[in-house]
């Protein structure tokens, strides 16, 4: 009987977890109580870890299609095939006729975001997209437009807060985004219990409403609306205090400029909230002795994400709460992702280069994933025929995944590395599996950059990785090596460097230079490799501190309060104000047991006889279209149509209906026995690919215009 410590890599609240082992079998997974961070929390999905590991559903060894099925095939002949499928096509039709696209699971792979950046740079393809651009990519736009960097991103410091602000979250279901908060439920407590309040603003009663003070329901896609208002209020009234940003602060004129439309009596209707609760929340807001507006998934997938986020920092910062304890502060990570890891320093960038079709640009270096499809689906020179996936499944996370789906079925060349046969890797050519997380080191690159608290953690293996297996940063490393076509000397040791090294020693390195590292004198004490793995629990490096204007990439120095490229939209955000609401529109949800799609292959996170993938739909609604609680209605928009049980609630506003996202595993060929026996309908078969943020490209999954009616056959 053996005991291990590591950090669960399921979300982004990274809690220690003990993992309880008989031999080589897990007996129990506990929350870490030593963890200094997390202190002993733990969420539901922490136990599924057991079930992805023993899943035999999972692929051990490559595969290739053959016919109607799959092969297996040995690593250099999948490694050789794969290459040479997706070189085949760029000699064929070009560098940009292949594709990339990146899922959420990369980011919790250390390896996987080490290395894949070198494999990517092999295809010489400007056809790059992730999972950044389905839910977060307004973040990385305000952040580089306002402070210089894509990753300087402003986070909560809901430990020191008296007044917490949240729109478009629910961070007591998805455990804190763009804000690594274990144990999220007991932090909003403790605002309230400390005499602070926590209000929220979301089209429905979530679980985060029962731990507010006050909830008000909001129309989706106005939260934009709703932030200027605020702003115009203390324009107005003259409540603007800047703090500690006085002096390092540009554009605070052109603000006041760009939000005076916008008074609360002239959005209340669009909004849904009265002119005095509006004018209300702005006072008090201000009039807090620390506050910070913490806008995160619904504020970003809507057709105004990049205003909403660049608002929200702007509201904090006015009332001089950025940089500042309670406020939105900086972190300062053990590996500092903003001065660059392993040679790789992106503070960002804005249309270098833009989409073939649509001509939307780049962002960060990547195109938004809303216009994968078109660019598969549309003839004429750079035309996408492949395609290379890494832990995603897009059919099910990208708007109009339906027609994505169609358009995989008709690609010339695909290849995937990923552990499943699902909903999009089905249509791959060649996969190719990594190993189990658990027989592979982690270390949270990302999240850690995202925390409320400065923290480090490592977890070595917790098996050994089996014989003929690879990680997924040999996988990658030897697509690299097989891709790249002028292969200098120079490049050839870096590559052998990067293996003999391996993400271990990289990381190290990262962690000896960083801003707690020991730097490569010996004698010296500080962070490295060795002081994690002397510290199995984690080492909390301390509260964030006050770090501008030191931090910030901006030109001059100063946090940009009006970005051109923002002010330039404020047009359409004054359009929409006079347009009529849509008289029902759909939003996603979040459950606290659910992970996007590929969580529900684990019988212990879907069991249980209450039928979870459902439209929730407001009494008043349902009893206009004849509709009760159990029965089957479709639900259709602009691109598509499902089949869902409605559940009737008023947790949900008028007007508005949810589904929850990441279901839709009843396709042909999926090879996913648990979650195909809990199917349910996937809401990306609803989303539409042409409403999407018009700066960034981002996805507006919220507020899609629907018509609900009862199923008919």
């Amino acid at each position: 009987m053996t005991t291990h410590t590591r950090t669960c890599h399921l979300c982004e609240a990274v809690c220690g977890i003990e993992i309880h082992l008989d031999g080589d079998e897990i007996t129990a997974i506990r929350g870490d109580r030593e963890d200094p961070f997390s202190r002993g929390h733990i969420c539901p999905k922490a136990v599924a870890l057991q079930d992805l590991h023993t899943d035999p559903d999972r692929l051990r060894q490559p595969v290739r299609r053959s016919g109607d099925g799959w092969e297996a095939i040995s690593w250099d002949e999948a490694l050789d095939a794969a290459a040479a499928g997706l070189r085949g096509v760029q000699d064929r039709h070009g560098d940009d006729a292949v594709a990339v696209y990146l899922g959420n699971p990369t980011v919790h792979s250390v390896g996987a975001m080490l290395y894949a950046p070198f494999a990517i740079k092999a295809l010489r393809t400007k056809n790059r997209y992730s999972a950044t651009s389905v839910d977060q990519l307004p973040h990385h736009f305000a952040a580089f437009e306002m402070f210089g960097h894509q990753l300087l991103l402003p986070i909560p410091d809901i430990d020191r807060t008296d007044f917490m602000l949240i729109l478009g979250a629910n961070p007591a279901a998805s455990n804190g985004s763009i804000m690594t908060a274990p144990d999220v439920r007991r932090r909003l407590k403790d605002i309230v219990a400390r005499g602070g309040e926590v209000v929220l603003l979301d089209p429905r009663r979530t679980e985060t409403a029962k731990l507010a003070t006050e909830h008000h329901f909001i129309r989706p896609g106005t939260d934009a609306f709703l932030l200027a208002a605020m702003l115009q209020t203390l324009f107005s009234e003259g409540r603007i205090a800047l703090g500690a940003l006085d002096g390092h602060v540009a554009g605070l004129a052109a603000l006041e400029q760009a939000v005076a439309a916008f008074s609360p009596e002239a959005v209340a209707a669009r909004v849904g909230i009265s002119a005095d609760d509006i004018r209300g929340l702005a006072r008090r807001f201000a009039a807090s002795p620390s506050a910070v507006c913490y806008a995160r998934m619904g504020a970003s997938t809507q057709v105004f994400g990049s205003l909403c986020q660049w608002l929200s920092n702007a509201l904090t910062a006015v009332t001089g709460n950025l940089d500042r304890p309670g406020g939105a502060m900086f972190t300062l990570p053990a590996v500092d992702v903003v001065a660059g890891v392993a040679g790789q320093h992106r503070p960002g960038s804005f249309g270098r280069w833009r989409s073939r079709v649509s001509d939307r640009p780049e962002i960060g270096g990547e195109l938004p994933v809303s216009v994968l499809c078109e660019e598969m689906v549309t003839p004429g020179a750079g035309q996408v025929r492949g395609l290379l996936t890494h832990a995603g499944n897009p059919v099910l996370s990208t708007p109009d995944g339906s027609a994505l789906g169609e358009a995989l079925e008709d690609i010339e060349f695909m290849v995937a590395i990923d552990i499943y046969i699902n909903e999009t890797t089905r249509h791959a050519d060649i996969i190719l599996p990594p190993v189990s997380p658990l027989e592979r080191d982690h270390y949270d690159l990302i999240f850690n950059a995202l925390a409320i608290r400065n923290y480090a953690r490592y977890s070595p293996p917790l098996f050994d990785k089996p014989a003929g297996s690879l990680h997924d940063w040999e996988i990658l490393l030897g697509l690299e090596e097989r891709l790249v076509r002028k292969d200098s000397l120079r490049k050839r040791t870096e590559r052998a460097v990067r293996r003999r090294m391996g993400p271990a020693g990289i990381l190290d390195m990262a962690l000896r230079s960083g801003p707690y590292g020991e730097g490569w004198k010996l004698w010296r004490e500080g962070m490295s490799l060795q002081t994690l793995r002397d510290n199995p629990h984690g080492i909390d490096l301390g509260a964030l501190e006050p770090c501008l204007p030191q931090r910030l990439h901006t030109e001059d120095s100063r946090v940009q309060l009006a970005p051109a490229v923002m002010l330039g939209d404020i047009a359409r955000l004054t359009e929409a104000l006079e347009a009529e609401a849509e008289a029902l529109v759909l939003i996603g949800r979040r459950e606290l047991r659910s992970n996007n799609s590929w969580m529900h292959n684990s019988t212990r996170l879907v069991k249980g006889r209450k039928e979870r993938c459902t439209l929730l739909i407001h009494p008043d609604d349902a009893e206009a279209r004849g509709i009760s609680s159990g029965q089957p209605v479709e639900i259709r928009s602009r691109v598509g149509a499902v089949v869902a049980p409605a559940e009737v609630s008023a947790d949900v506003m008028p007007g508005v209906v949810s589904l929850p996202h990441g279901w839709g595993h009843g396709r042909a060929g999926v090879r996913l026995s648990v979650a195909s026996a809990h199917p349910g309908v996937s809401i990306n078969d609803l989303t539409d690919p042409k409403r999407l943020d018009e700066l960034s490209g981002n996805a507006a999954l919220n507020g899609v215009p629907v018509a609900v009616q009862p199923a008919v056959g």
